[in-house]
């Protein structure tokens, strides 16, 4: 009996060591650790576990209001097999989203706001996708006698006649050239009886100005996709000061180690294949006789 009881004391004294799980790491954070620029590697399970887990795409409503996602998420989904959970705001709330960890890859297109979040850590990869034109946009009588100006003549024509101008007023990539477009000419219209803010979409801002007969700072995609809906017309377009260029941006995975970044720099590099590319620049051709957007790689912007 003494021998037992000196057995089962030693025992206790020298317990088996701990189960490891030294392979079920996140490739993310091993990642975050390097600080390596590269695709995680993967453990052998987590191919599956990220396919299971949906892209969450933040992005600007333009790309949504003028149909380009309904095309190429599907085709993404297909090539891929990862599902993407679009969110369509302004540019800005895409930013935030992306600043906040809650979403994996940013479609936007607010330069100034991008470098920021990236400047900040935000984001690790930010690669040019496209880009159109913003244009003025008004009703045929052009009441501001604003038509053909260059775009900061146009704008003051429209203040000192205190004709309509219908504004997003959101953080959006639009609203911002807006209000930089303003500031250029030192003017402020907030708060003016003649100048509304929507507080809405491009598609919902749009039709807004036509309802009200105003003018309107518009994409080019979001404005040929609704023509048919609207009395308004082209005012200002085709400038160098009215460039809209998309980017998209990847959330940095050694900040949000929950960030799904695999499918997100899958997306990348979706969006700038040969193949997708050619899918932008063709989009819209048949429907509006001209494309809603040109490749990142022509660099002309003088379309």
């Amino acid at each position: 009996m003494p021998l037992v009881i000196l057995t089962i004391i030693l025992a206790a004294c020298h317990p088996s060591p701990p189960k490891t799980n030294k392979g079920v790491a996140s490739p993310f954070l091993v990642q975050a650790e390097k600080g390596s620029h590269s695709p995680p590697t993967s453990h052998p399970d987590s191919a599956s576990r990220q396919k299971n887990a949906p892209l969450i795409l933040a992005t600007t409503t333009s790309v949504q209001d003028c149909g380009l996602l309904d095309l190429l998420v599907p085709l993404f989904e297909a090539q891929s097999g990862y599902l993407v959970k679009t969110v369509a705001v302004g540019s800005g709330q895409a930013l935030q989203m992306g600043a906040d960890g809650n979403a994996d890859v940013l479609l936007v297109h607010d330069p100034t706001a991008e470098l920021q979040f990236m400047a900040e850590g935000y984001g690790k990869d930010r690669v040019p996708v496209m880009h159109n034109n913003f244009l003025l946009v008004g009703p045929p009588e052009d009441p501001a006698q604003a038509k053909a100006k260059p775009i900061l003549e146009a704008l003051q024509a429209i203040a000192n006649t205190q004709a309509y101008f219908i504004s997003r007023g959101d953080d959006s990539g639009t609203y911002q050239v807006e209000m930089s477009l303003w500031k250029t000419i030192g003017y402020n219209p907030q708060g003016q009886s003649w100048y509304i803010e929507t507080g809405q979409g491009m598609g919902a801002s749009l039709i807004i100005a036509s309802e009200k007969r105003g003018y309107l700072l518009a994409d080019q995609a979001t404005f040929l996709s609704y023509q048919d809906k609207l009395n308004l017309e082209p005012i200002v377009e085709g400038t160098q000061a009215l460039q809209n260029i998309y980017h998209v941006i990847t959330v940095n995975p050694q900040v949000f180690p929950r960030a799904n970044y695999e499918a997100a720099l899958a997306f990348v590099q979706f969006l700038t294949a040969p193949e997708t590319q050619k899918h932008i620049g063709e989009f819209g051709v048949q429907k509006y006789g001209k494309p809603l957007f040109f490749p990142a790689a022509d660099l002309g912007f003088g379309e």
